[in-house]
């Protein structure tokens, strides 16, 4: 294990966690302002549904592990929200099921520690006309806005019920102009403005929260800040200047909540 130890994130979930570590993707922006603050861990599964989820869930969160995450963020629904497919294969899961997999999947997240909190991620809108654009070669994927909207729903209500902090991703994204051309690589995936709108509402709900103690970036100490005869040395010649201290990053989140483009 590497030290010092550090409060850890998991992000937990399909390709939308799978993916936030590319094309400037929320996940890795996420890793960047918790530098040196808190080690974010991915478990991104493409093309899941939270029936798969379920079924790993000693794996991926032993109640036995030594240092359980101080937070997990968990995507499932998307893919769940498919049309079923005659054959019986395929991701597609009943809403009622569904609904019964995230209600396991945060009960087992809760029994971790007393100190792990989390957040649920609903399923986001999509555009239809690019999917099938992107897609056409696979034929009809099932996926509609208004089956994600329903998923989507059944979450917030299952998050009211238990307690459990969530952003609702199909409505936060499509407050923003022009979304369904701006927010999508492939009418399913997020581009990076699409990333930075989830961003902006997991710190939201990081901010708000009433943990203790918190665990906005702002708020977490920084591994090894402390001043040092080592740091850049001013123009006085006789103080130095922690230059990994500067607000810099305070700046760019702060700029998450004053985007032009926004709206």
């Amino acid at each position: 294990m590497v030290g010092p130890v550090r409060p850890q994130f998991v992000l937990f979930g399909s390709s939308i966690v799978e993916m936030s570590f590319s094309h400037e993707g929320w996940g890795s922006m996420l890793a960047d302002l918790y530098s040196r603050k808190a080690d974010i861990i991915l478990r991104g599964y493409c093309g899941w549904n939270s029936r798969r989820a379920v079924q790993i869930l000693d794996q991926v969160f032993p109640k036995d592990a030594a240092i359980q995450p101080s937070l997990v963020i968990v995507y499932f629904g998307g893919n769940d929200s498919l049309r079923p497919h005659p054959s019986g294969l395929g991701p597609h899961v009943p809403l009622h099921e569904y609904v019964q997999n995230m209600s396991k999947i945060a009960t087992h997240l809760k029994d971790l520690s007393e100190k792990t909190h989390i957040i649920f991620l609903t399923a986001p809108p999509v555009n239809e006309e690019q999917i099938h654009e992107f897609y056409s070669e696979n034929g009809d994927m099932g996926r509609t806005n208004e089956q994600c909207r329903e998923y989507s729903d059944a979450c917030l209500e299952l998050c009211k019920e238990m307690n459990i902090k969530v952003v609702d991703m199909w409505t936060s994204i499509q407050k923003n102009k022009n979304w369904k051309t701006t927010c999508f690589l492939d009418g399913i995936h997020f581009t990076p403005k699409a990333s930075k709108i989830i961003l902006r509402e997991i710190l939201k709900v990081i901010k708000e929260a009433d943990w203790e103690p918190s665990l906005h970036f702002s708020l977490l100490p920084t591994e090894f800040g402390e001043d040092s005869p080592y740091d850049t040395v001013m123009p006085d010649g006789k103080t130095t200047l922690n230059v990994c201290e500067r607000s810099d990053k305070i700046i760019e989140w702060l700029k998450l909540y004053d985007d032009d483009d926004e709206n």
